[in-house]
């Protein structure tokens, strides 16, 4: 996994660099201390950094006993970490959904849409993981939603360690909803527990259809698959009832929703779906507001 692809233990390569957006938190301790004094102002965002440094991490020489070690290591840490996450999000009254794909499935112009369809019935946060740039969260940012970005450098998932003092800095007031648009990439992202309460796979139909059957790690973790961009279905030989099959392979109880957010077409039936979910983790919730 990881240790093998270069991303290694990211929270022990010291202090996240600077943004010019951003202050850096230290990332040495294994506590999370959520407690961070919200009331500055948070509309100008802000970014962290991880894995700007070299991994450090030489396969030559490792047997796969120890690699198999590091990896158990790494996820039993991060496991920790997510349950503190859990935690957190339970004591502020906020919901979390974890988004994944392959890079250019289309998650943040989605995102933007559902941002505008929930702006008048809950408070919204976004937490946008890429390897570099800012260009994700000043989108959602104009779309009128606090967001933090996460910049992982040569890391290719977000960690629930990341997650952790970024939800710190995110301000979502309680009973919204937090969205963590991971890094793009169809396998280490879906060894990572981030304390989320939901994970949604976003499938285009740019794709293969085969995309469930050879990443079946991914799509075995989801809760539901969202298969997107079909308003361009009349251009491409992309059988949706044949995704839809290969995913219920790896995962029978996955749900789906077929969405095209230039459209809008779908998207009715994605907010109800969060709604939902909003409804299972709040006990205070009772209605979807819609």
């Amino acid at each position: 996994m990881c240790t093998v692809c270069g991303c290694g233990d990211t929270e022990n390569r010291g202090r996240p660099e600077r943004h010019p957006r951003a202050h850096s938190h230290d990332h040495s301790h294994h506590s999370h201390d959520h407690s961070h004094d919200h009331s500055h102002d948070h509309s100008h965002g802000h970014a962290h950094h991880y894995g700007q440094t070299e991994s450090g991490v030489t396969v030559a020489g490792f047997s796969q006993e120890r690699l198999v070690q590091i990896e158990k290591s790494i996820l039993s840490k991060n496991d920790g970490h997510a349950a503190s996450n859990r935690e957190w999000l339970a004591a502020h009254d906020l919901t979390a959904l974890n988004l994944l794909s392959s890079p250019g499935a289309g998650k943040t112009t989605l995102l933007v849409e559902t941002i505008r369809e929930l702006a008048a019935i809950l408070p919204v946060g976004v937490i946008e993981g890429d390897q570099e740039t800012s260009n994700d969260a000043d989108r959602i940012l104009q779309s009128g939603a606090s967001a933090i970005q996460i910049n992982t450098g040569k890391g290719c998932h977000l960690d629930a360690h990341m997650i952790g003092h970024a939800l710190g800095d995110l301000d979502v007031a309680p009973g919204g909803i937090v969205f963590v648009e991971n890094v793009g990439n169809l396998v280490c992202p879906a060894m990572f527990d981030l304390g989320e309460h939901a994970r949604v796979v976003i499938l285009s139909v740019t794709e293969g259809e085969d995309k469930p059957i050879k990443y079946p790690d991914m799509f075995a973790a989801a809760d539901l698959l969202l298969i997107s961009k079909t308003d361009l279905l009349p251009y491409l030989d992309f059988s949706v009832a044949q995704a839809v099959e290969y995913a219920r392979r790896v995962n029978p109880d996955v749900e789906t929703i077929e969405v095209s957010a230039k459209q809008g077409v779908g998207m009715d039936s994605w907010i109800d779906w969060i709604m939902d979910r909003c409804v299972r983790t709040q006990p205070g919730r009772h209605t979807s507001g819609r």
